[in-house]
């Protein structure tokens, strides 16, 4: 009956949590015990007329009445006083229309399904805050914090950047921060959702919320708290579950004109067959509480489920956006790839080693800031190739590298610098292909090219057949060649490609799409995406991308999952289903209860058990997608 507020008294993080074991085991307040007890005592003993009675007046019941209806009845002078028309207000009007003609057992009766439904819909929407408040539970409130060469277990909040934390085997780590010494195995499944446990050696990122397996480590704190990346999770939670999704004030404004519509129903039916019997009934039968309570609970279910699985969505009304989705736009970059180029084949001319080639690819590589200079260097170190600094050095953009290096000249880079600079090039193999070709010369002579790829992300595939599945339409937006961009879509097999392309010109594009009618979602990573992902309907950023890009996004993939995309569109469909039907159930089930009731064909105390009933059944359809509280974090699953 009451309007819970599926949001309200969400945990935080800065208060200290811990767990508490009889939670579980105090499901119902003893106030609420108390009332309930109260109320079926004495409609027991009214039953069998064992109470006293003053000339029709059961004074025990009426007290009964006003201390167990104590909650119904102020929530209703609240809302008199807000101007709102809830059930509560219709169920008080009902509750005193039965006592004024002496029906104190019916009224009694109507109390109890009243303040039993009352517990049951806030067992089922703690639930849901539950599920949310585990995610807590994951980070340890206390660390063993190394200083001035003692070790002392401290509460988490006295942490600062820089400290030492000393985290044993089989114990949470509590920050984020860089491994100094040690080696072990963490199962950082809560951040990643990597199924197998991930070896950590001196230089290794270690995640807030995650498990040391087997080995003592001691970690340099880099960030504590809110600032984590698991913090940041549980931040984007909780400020989603204060967004109001469209649907949600629907849902309001349809509660309260059902309420409206039950009034009319019962003093039309008093006027026309003047039965005070059927009009209680006809108030009591009409019950808004099913959507009213189970929207944002369903929409509490979709965030909190999709949270455990890495998916953060920033608002109710994201859920209900994602749930129209119909177009998936992917920036290549960095979200179809990793962003990491690696050498893929070293193909040397006539008479040429590949270790020459690579080597004086190196040497050139060694000031160089761009992408596949990395990949280079790492190429040949992974070797054993020792590369050496070159005497000068020049960057040509859109060109490559032009250096000088023990008196002789280094080109490395576009076919083009080389044939500037009057070096011929051997068509001893073709450098068409996928990826980019480099090609090397050195003293004048050609050497051979290198040929790099960005690697494209194994779960790329399947993540565009299951949006494809979906019946989403998939489109590739990238600023890479249109060569690389057909080979990485024909790969993929997306349904539209697009290359070359300027950050504006992404957006143009995301704007046509949105002109034409499509409910478009973007994902992107970087700075460039930004434009693109705040235009569309929904923008979805990779957790490791720019900053720009996170802040742009209205859902956050944080274990950088593309299959994170068409779990979070599937959830927000069904949590749409889910709504839809409670508003349907509900007006199906108050048309047909109001028209029996205004016919004579409904007791009050049957009216009441259909009201109760159909509540709590919507009210548990919505619970569905309500994760377990006691269940891991799982991958990406659809149930």
């Amino acid at each position: 009956m009451a309007l819970v507020d599926a949001a309200a008294a969400e945990p935080r993080l800065s208060d200290p949590v811990t767990p508490h074991p009889h939670d579980s085991q105090q499901l119902i307040s003893r106030q609420d015990l108390a009332r309930i007890l109260l109320v079926a005592t004495v409609a027991v003993l009214a039953w069998f007329h064992i109470d006293p009675s003053v000339r029709g007046i059961d004074p025990l019941a009426i007290v009964a009445l006003l201390v167990g209806g104590y909650p119904v009845f102020r929530q209703a002078i609240s809302n008199i006083l807000s101007r709102r028309m809830t059930m509560e207000l219709s169920m008080t009007i009902a509750l005193a229309a039965a006592a004024l003609i002496r029906e104190f057992v019916t009224a009694l009766i109507i109390l109890l399904f009243v303040l039993i439904a009352e517990v049951l819909e806030e067992l089922t929407v703690d639930r849901g805050r539950r599920a949310i408040e585990t995610l807590l539970h994951l980070l340890p409130r206390r660390a063993s914090v190394r200083r001035d060469g003692a070790t002392a277990d401290v509460d988490i909040r006295e942490v600062q950047p820089g400290d030492i934390v000393v985290v044993k085997p089989g114990a949470d780590i509590p920050v984020d921060g860089t491994v100094l010494r040690g080696h072990s195995f963490v199962n950082q499944a809560s951040i990643t959702g990597e199924s197998m446990p991930v070896e950590k050696v001196a230089g290794s990122n270690v995640f807030a919320g995650t498990v040391n397996l087997n080995g003592s480590i001691e970690v340099e704190t880099r960030t504590v708290g809110r600032d984590t990346v698991f913090g940041k999770i549980i931040d984007a939670v909780e400020r989603a579950e204060h967004s109001r999704a469209p649907v949600q004030k629907l849902a309001d404004r349809l509660a309260a004109y059902l309420v409206y519509f039950a009034m009319a129903a019962a003093v039309l039916t008093f006027a026309i067959t003047h039965n005070a019997r059927s009009s209680i009934a006809v108030i009591i039968v009409a019950g808004a509480c099913g959507i009213a309570a189970g929207t944002p609970l369903a929409i509490l279910g979709a965030i909190g489920r999709a949270a455990r699985q890495g998916v953060i969505i920033k608002g109710g009304r994201f859920v209900e956006l994602m749930s129209e989705v119909d177009t998936v736009v992917l920036d290549k970059t960095g979200t179809l790839t990793f962003g990491d180029p690696v050498i893929t084949r070293i193909v040397p001319a006539r008479h040429v080693s590949e270790e020459l080639v690579l080597e004086t690819a190196a040497i050139a590589e060694r000031l160089s800031e761009h992408p596949l200079a990395k990949a280079v260097l790492s190429k040949a170190t992974s070797q054993s190739l020792v590369s050496i600094e070159p005497d000068s050095f020049e960057y040509i953009p859109g060109k490559g590298i032009c250096c000088s290096a023990e008196g002789e000249e280094i080109l490395v880079g576009s076919r083009g610098l080389l044939l500037d600079h009057g070096v011929t090039i051997e068509e001893h193999d073709n450098p068409a292909g996928p990826g980019t070709a480099v090609f090397v010369a050195r003293g004048g002579i050609y050497l051979g090219f290198i040929r790099a790829e960005d690697r494209i992300r194994p779960e790329a595939r399947t993540a565009v057949a299951e949006l494809q599945q979906l019946g989403i339409r998939v489109a590739l937006l990238t600023g890479d060649s249109e060569q690389i961009a057909a080979q990485v879509g024909r790969l993929l097999s997306v349904d539209e490609v697009h290359g070359e392309l300027l950050p504006d010109q992404k957006l143009e594009y995301i704007e046509q799409m949105v002109r034409n009618g499509r409910v478009v979602a973007m994902v992107g990573d970087g700075v460039n995406d930004a434009p693109a992902l705040a235009r569309a309907a929904v923008g979805i950023a990779m957790g490791g991308g720019t900053e720009v890009a996170r802040q742009s996004a209205d859902v956050l993939l944080m274990r950088n999952d593309l299959r994170g995309v068409a779990h979070a569109i599937h959830l927000a469909r069904r949590c749409r289903g889910i709504v839809m039907t409670n508003f349907s159930g509900t007006l199906a089930v108050d048309i047909v209860g109001v028209g029996l009731a205004a016919c004579g064909l409904l007791h009050p105390l049957l009216a009441a058990f259909i009201h109760v009933a159909s509540e709590l059944a919507f009210i548990g359809n919505s619970a569905r997608l309500i994760p377990r509280v006691s269940a891991p974090l799982a991958h990406y699953t659809t149930e």
